[in-house]
């Protein structure tokens, strides 16, 4: 393949896959509530006015097409279709049974609300005597030392504490569901949206913001300095299969952990992943999604030693904007992961540390992708090694130019990495060529955008 050769993209596949994401969402909001069959090429175009939530994933689109495809809830009755304002609703239709449906989010989603709609803060969940102040006196570093992680009563009032939070923020997903968002608006601040042990799951057209910890644990031993540690993702996708995440926003806000309090010397981290992708998880597409004002991004396998990850964790990453992030964007281990048309906008990012993490056994195929880094970052520092051992880049452009980030990043380490990764993806829409990527992308990916019809110059 010649990596700096314009490659076509389709003009059909963007109309079908895009532009209806904001002309059809008036019949939504409308109430359409007629189920369709999953979408082909032929239908989805002859049948424009179908609204947002009964589009499926378009063939070929990432490893989430591959067996089958993901459908979500696109075969739900009408009664099994619902608009959603508040967290209490959200649940309950969630729940009951286990028909396929489609949720349709207007508006703010709270994760930290009661059931009577009464914002809760970290107080309300702090129990068995729980305060920050006796956390950090028993385990600051003089007193506890650095050589064992937290144990003892104080600890105890703090996963205590957590726990209360964990059951109200945690939101679990069942299998055969759509979730978008309205034309109107639609926000989840302070969830965890969990997808644990399901199937075929859709979630669009979504801004996720400020997946905030109230209890992080400290570790005096992460690290040589010792860390702080979250738990709250935005999005946790963990042991599902047949899972598409597109047209998504995430954000920490105003919240950034790096402007709050440092204890112990590091900063009081409250945020873990805005989408992490773990424990067996597979078949994933994650397309045309913003990621902004974050630092653990996206991680897709999380241990080293995982049997369960061994052949799964197959994942597609394509026209996603990574804006002002640090790192793990993504860090993989194990899996077969596409990495293709995504846009790292990280130039006035001081915090930023590497884009791409290659971990235990990890396979990651980078093809055409643009990076525009803060003056004082090499190009080889866009790859960092967590134990792995290849990684197979082609086509990328850094600050403006064609960098082999491979070469790059062997020549400045003495532990080299291959680009031999043993597979090459079956599962793509066409591949943009670079020179279209930052704009593309930067216009059109995140929440509320359709794409325009863009060919490449003759």
């Amino acid at each position: 393949m010649n990596c700096f050769s314009k490659q076509r993209p389709s003009i059909f596949l963007r109309i079908v896959h895009f532009s209806l994401l904001i002309l059809s969402i008036s019949c939504v909001l409308g109430g359409c509530t007629t189920p369709s069959s999953p979408s082909d090429e032929k239908n989805s175009k002859s049948n424009t006015s179908q609204d947002l939530g009964h589009l499926t994933l378009p063939k070929n689109d990432g490893w989430a097409a591959a067996m089958g495809g993901t459908t979500g809830g696109a075969s739900a009755a009408s009664k099994d279709i619902y608009t959603v304002t508040n967290r209490k609703e959200l649940v309950q239709a969630l729940g009951g049974n286990k028909a396929p449906k489609i949720i349709i989010i207007k508006g703010n989603i709270n994760g930290n609300e009661d059931d009577a709609g009464k914002q809760l803060t970290c107080d309300d969940y702090a129990t068995d005597g729980y305060t920050l102040a006796a956390y950090l006196k028993a385990y600051a570093p003089e007193v506890w030392g650095r050589t064992k992680i937290p144990t003892g009563a104080i600890e105890a009032a703090r996963v205590a504490s957590h726990r209360k939070q964990t059951a109200r923020v945690t939101i679990s997903i069942p299998s055969n569901t759509t979730i978008v968002g309205a034309e109107t608006g639609a926000h989840v601040i302070g969830a965890n949206f969990m997808l644990k042990g399901v199937h075929n799951v859709i979630i669009r057209n979504i801004q996720f913001e400020n997946a905030s910890d109230c209890f992080p644990q400290w570790n005096p031993t992460d690290g040589s300095t010792g860390n702080w540690n979250a738990a709250y993702d935005n999005i946790s996708i963990v042991g599902s299969q047949h899972v598409w995440i597109d047209h998504n926003s995430f954000t920490d806000a105003n919240h950034l952990d790096a402007q709050g309090p440092k204890y112990f010397g590091q900063v009081n981290e409250q945020h873990d992943g805005q989408l992490d992708i773990t424990q067996g998880a597979d078949l994933v597409t994650v397309s045309w999604n913003h990621f902004s004002d974050h630092d653990k991004t996206m991680l897709i396998g999380g241990k080293d030693t995982s049997p369960v990850d061994v052949g799964k964790l197959r994942v597609t990453v394509h026209h996603n904007y990574f804006e002002n992030t640090d790192q793990r964007l993504p860090r993989v281990r194990f899996g077969q992961v596409h990495l293709y048309n995504n846009y790292y906008n990280e130039e006035t990012n001081s915090t930023f540390l590497y884009a791409l993490g290659v971990g235990v056994s990890s396979q990651i195929f980078a093809q055409n992708n643009v990076y525009l880094l803060p003056k004082t970052v090499i190009p080889a520092n866009v790859i960092s090694s967590y134990k792995g051992t290849a990684i197979h880049c082609e086509g990328d452009l850094v600050n403006g130019n064609s960098v082999d980030l491979l070469t790059a990043y062997n020549a400045t380490n003495t532990s080299h990495l291959s680009n031999t990764v043993d597979w090459t993806p079956q599962f793509s829409l066409p591949v943009d060529s670079f020179s279209r990527v930052a704009g593309l992308v930067s216009d059109n990916a995140g929440t509320g955008r359709s794409i325009a019809v863009l060919q490449d110059d003759k």
